[in-house]
């Protein structure tokens, strides 16, 4: 079965929204380096459409001026887009496509199809949330950026409990934390009584 990986950008308190508006300040190389790997481990992007118009507002202008984003840019074009919508949708970035049937059930078959190269997906905070909470997501990559944004949209809403376990932690020169995440089998239980050991 094939990875969905989950790359955010997300505040010290949580918020996901709009992160064009704060995180680059915090964008160096060590940034770039594990954007990067998250989308050489793949060969499909998995989109939500606000997303998926944001990217092909963009990603696509950047490869043709061909700039220093332009090898990521060529990346994304090449790579197969898969674009979660509602509404019927018109493409003009090569090699997209529309996600159809059941949010769940598709990407259950999606992750069923051959091959050995991860399904990336970045931003697209609703459908992450849905993926979450249905055990669709094998990664989850918080880029946590040293700012308290106190106001806008979280990655977690309301809802029943996801267990999650520490893969990796590493600090960004900037105070920047990528922390990779997996699922859990369960929520760890505990009283007050088993933590008076460790006083």
């Amino acid at each position: 079965m094939r990875r969905i990986t989950a790359g955010l950008f997300i505040s010290l308190d949580g918020v996901v929204e709009n992160p064009q508006d704060w995180h680059f300040p915090y964008f160096n190389h060590e940034m770039g380096a594990a954007v990067s790997a998250q989308f050489a481990a793949a060969d499909t992007v998995l989109l939500g459409r606000r997303t998926y118009d944001s990217f092909a507002g963009a990603w696509p202008d950047r490869e043709a001026a061909g700039g220093e984003d332009a090898a990521m840019a060529k990346a994304l074009g090449d790579a197969r887009k898969i674009v979660v919508s509602e509404q019927e949708l018109r493409f003009t970035w090569r090699n997209s496509e529309q996600l159809r049937g059941d949010l769940i059930e598709a990407v259950t078959a999606l992750k069923n199809e051959p091959g050995t190269a991860d399904i990336a997906m970045s931003g697209s905070v609703s459908i992450v949330r849905r993926l979450l909470a249905a055990g669709l997501i094998d990664e989850l990559n918080l880029l946590v950026h040293p700012i308290a944004l106190r106001g806008g949209m979280r990655l977690f809403d309301d809802g029943e409990p996801i267990p999650l376990r520490l893969v990796s932690s590493t600090a960004f020169t900037t105070g920047v934390l990528h922390l990779v995440y997996a699922p859990a089998e369960s929520v760890p239980t505990g009283t007050y009584e088993d933590a008076k050991a460790h006083l």
